[in-house]
Parts: structure tokens; C-alpha cells; sequence
């Protein structure tokens, strides 16, 4: 029977996140698919300066969110962090328009990011009452609206900054944030009180968290912070490779290179329902695979499809062949699924452990293994013009290898010591978020 009181049928709540969380994500990744080339072609940076900022921006955006937990959890309440939050990006996208803003704007981005990033998805789960069979597919639903807005940032920022000029690709940024903000605080209504529990939900710790948990998500947490650093490259040196040695002809026209950025969120749409489907069908068996196991292949098919990226390149130099635009399908499909082992069940294990109440701050704390991973990625990017694509690849694809090997260690450490049934895992209803 049909909710009154809920729209698609789920409560209307996750639609008003679903559609602030859509168009946040256009205004982050817009500005995005947009940075590394506007720091070279118009700032003329050098890449390896570009390839720094890249980094540390990246890493601030993951630093911010741990205090903006504390500060939401603590003081502003999330319904207020959010709305400021969301202020901030957008002002700061629109002083993008301005060259001599470009490092303000990039921290006022920060700033917001910080305040917005762990309040909105810590919401969710507030809008089901314990025993609501929905909350299953709540962040399934979430996340796609987090992958939508990722998808379409590219090809409309990433074309108006490409073709007609950077700062009308930064601007739309900015309108999409402001459209967000517009439909968070109309929808208001439909969200749970700023400090109210859900109906039949309770504040106590989940089973399962403790002291012996610790150990764990440290070791996790520096697993990952190592596989970011080959992660972002997607976004700072793979995109400067890409502009400059793939073929982008396709129908008579040249497809502009920043709609290679929409390719890793076009395969979580076709990818996650596949492998929700495989995973909860393994789980009705009685054989789902720990959480572990499963950010342990993703870390190595990562790894896998760099290596497969630097052969190919290494058989480009060696035939005169020029790299197809449909390789970089080919990579992101394969980059793109092994991710979805590691990245969203990482942070569906963090959230397990969380308590309701410190919901926000548990999450953002998820988010220091991405700062540290994404400032050294952009150290590391910084010496791309010192090696060849094929090594600097092949680099990657070690890195992402023993990130790989490091989360095994650790499963089976953490099997050894409590057995096989204290081995967490985290639901299959957890996010798919592209953070």
C-alpha cells in the first residue's frame, strides 16, 4: 500500500536530499573538470605548480568536513550547516569569475564543502523509523542523485568553460549550487528537526563498535589514504595525458575533453544496481563477502586497469598507433567498477560504526584519509613531466596494489584475532557516494 505521505515511495525527505545533493555535486564537479585545465591554458601555470594546487585544494575540500562535523553536531545543528555551507560554494564559485580570486575562491569553496559534505547524507537514515523496510535502499536512491549531478557537471560546465570561455563554465557551477540551496529550503518541511531522532530510532552505539574496532579503521583509513593517491589522477594527470594524446574525433566532430570526466559517473548509473544485485544475492546465500575482501579487489583492479592503461600506451609508442577515445571508455568502465568495491564500501563501513548521534562527525572522519591521500596525490602528480605516461602509470598501478595487499593484511589480521563472524561488513544498502 502506498505511502500518503511519501513520494516515489520513499518519505519526502530523501527526494529534497536527493535534489540539494544533485545539484551540489553539478557546482562541485563542474568547477572540477574545469580546474586543471584552466590553470594551465589560462593561467599558464606549469603543470607540475597546477598539478600541486590540484592537490591541495582536493585534500582541503576532504579536511574542512572533519571540523564541519564537529561544528554541526556540536553548535549550528545540520539543517544550518548545510545552508551555509551551501552559501559559501556558491559564492565562491562565482569569484571564479575573477583570476585574481582564483586561490580565495578555491578556500571559500573549502570553507562551505566543510560545513556541507557530512550534514547532508547524515540526514538520511533520521527520515526511517527503525523498522522502516526502506531504509535498505535509501542511500541507493541517494546516490544516484550524487552520480547524476556528477554526470551532467562535465558536459555543461566542462563545454560553456571549453568552447565559449572558463568563466561561463565556473558561473554555471555557482547556478547550480544556488538552485540546490533554493530547493533544500523550500523542501525544509520534509526533513527531520535539526536535533529530533526519527520515530523509533534510539542513540545507542551499534553492535559491534568498540575498542576493538579502532586498529581496524586506522589501518583502513591509511590503506586508503595510499589509493587516493592514485584515485585522483583521474581528475589532474590522466587529464592533462588525455588532452594532449587521445584521439577525440568521433562523427565529424572533436569531442571535448573535459566529457571524459562524466565517464566514471555514467558507470556507477550502469555498474551499482549490477553489483547490489550480485552482492545481495550472494548475501541471501549465505555468502557475502566481508567488506574487506571486497576494498581489497577494488584497491587491486584499480591497480589493474593503470597497468593496463600504461601497456597500452607502451604499444602506442612503440606502432605509431594514436589512443582512440574509445580506449578511455574502455579504461573508466574497468577503473570505474573496481572502484565501487573499495570507495563506497569503505565509507558504508565507517557509517556502520557511527553513532546516531555523532553521526556527522564519524563520517567526516572517513573523510582525513581523503585529504591526506588527495594532497599527496598532487605531490605525486607534480612529477608527471619527469617520467614517461607509461612509468608514471605503472607507478599508479603499484601504489593501488599495495594499498590492496595493506586491506588484505588487515582482514585477515582482523579474522585471525576475533574469527570470521566478527569480521564487519557493511550493508549492501549503504552509499554508493563518489567521495
Amino acid at each position: 500500500m502506498r505511502d500518503e505521505g511519501s513520494w516515489f515511495g520513499q518519505p519526502k525527505g530523501l527526494t529534497i536530499l536527493f535534489l540539494t545533493e544533485m545539484w551540489e555535486k553539478f557546482s562541485f564537479f563542474g568547477m572540477r573538470a574545469l580546474q586543471i585545465y584552466y590553470m594551465t591554458k589560462a593561467l599558464h601555470y606549469s603543470q607540475a605548480y597546477a598539478s600541486l594546487v590540484f592537490g591541495a585544494y582536493a585534500a582541503g575540500v576532504y579536511l574542512t568536513p572533519i571540523f564541519g562535523g564537529l561544528i554541526a553536531d556540536r553548535w549550528l545543528g545540520r539543517r544550518k550547516a548545510v545552508v551555509i555551507g551551501g552559501l559559501l560554494m556558491a559564492l565562491g564559485h562565482f569569484m571564479m569569475a575573477f583570476e585574481a580570486l582564483f586561490f580565495p575562491a578555491m578556500a571559500v569553496i573549502a570553507i562551505g564543502n566543510g560545513l556541507f559534505l557530512p550534514n547532508l547524507p547524515s540526514q538520511v537514515n533520521l527520515l526511517y523509523a527503525k523498522d522502516d523496510p526502506r531504509a535498505g535502499s535509501a542511500f541507493n536512491v541517494y546516490y544516484v542523485g550524487i552520480n547524476l549531478g556528477a554526470f551532467l557537471a562535465p558536459l555543461i560546465c566542462g563545454t560553456l568553460g571549453e568552447l565559449y570561455g572558463w568563466h561561463y563554465g565556473f558561473g554555471a557551477a555557482g547556478v547550480g549550487m544556488c538552485l540546490g540551496l533554493v530547493v533544500y529550503i523550500w523542501g525544509g518541511r520534509y526533513l527531520p528537526a535539526a536535533v529530533a531522532t526519527a520515530p523509533g530510532r534510539d542513540e545507542t552505539v551499534p553492535t559491534g563498535e568498540g575498542k576493538g574496532n579502532i586498529p581496524l579503521l586506522a589501518g583502513v583509513a591509511l590503506a586508503v589514504m595510499l589509493f587516493r593517491i592514485a584515485y585522483e589522477q583521474t581528475g589532474n594527470t590522466f587529464a592533462i595525458w588525455a588532452d594532449n594524446a587521445v584521439s577525440r574525433q568521433a562523427f565529424g566532430l572533436t569531442i571535448p575533453v573535459t566529457w571524459f570526466q562524466s565517464l566514471n559517473p555514467m558507470f556507477v548509473f550502469l555498474l551499482s544496481p549490477l553489483l547490489v544485485r550480485m552482492w545481495n544475492a550472494r548475501a541471501a546465500r549465505g555468502r557475502a563477502t566481508p567488506a574487506l575482501e571486497r576494498m581489497t579487489m577494488g584497491a587491486i583492479g584499480v591497480g589493474v586497469a593503470y597497468g593496463a592503461l600504461a601497456a597500452l600506451i607502451a604499444v602506442s609508442a612503440a606502432t605509431g598507433f594514436t589512443v582512440d577515445w574509445l580506449w578511455m571508455v574502455a579504461f573508466f568502465a574497468a577503473f570505474t567498477l573496481a572502484e565501487l568495491y573499495i570507495l563506497p564500501v569503505g565509507l558504508g563501513l565507517f557509517a556502520s560504526l557511527a553513532p546516531k548521534r555523532f553521526a556527522a562527525t564519524t563520517i567526516a572522519a572517513w573523510f582525513f584519509c581523503s585529504f591526506t591521500g588527495n594532497l599527496l596525490s598532487g605531490v605525486v602528480g607534480a612529477v608527471w613531466e619527469r617520467m614517461s605516461p607509461q612509468a608514471f602509470f605503472l607507478l599508479m598501478a603499484a601504489i593501488c596494489i599495495v594499498s590492496g595487499l595493506m586491506l588484505l593484511a588487515i582482514h585477515r589480521i582482523h579474522r585471525a584475532q576475533y574469527g570470521a563472524a566478527a569480521v564487519p561488513g557493511a550493508p549492501v544498502g549503504q552509499p554508493m557516494l563518489r567521495e
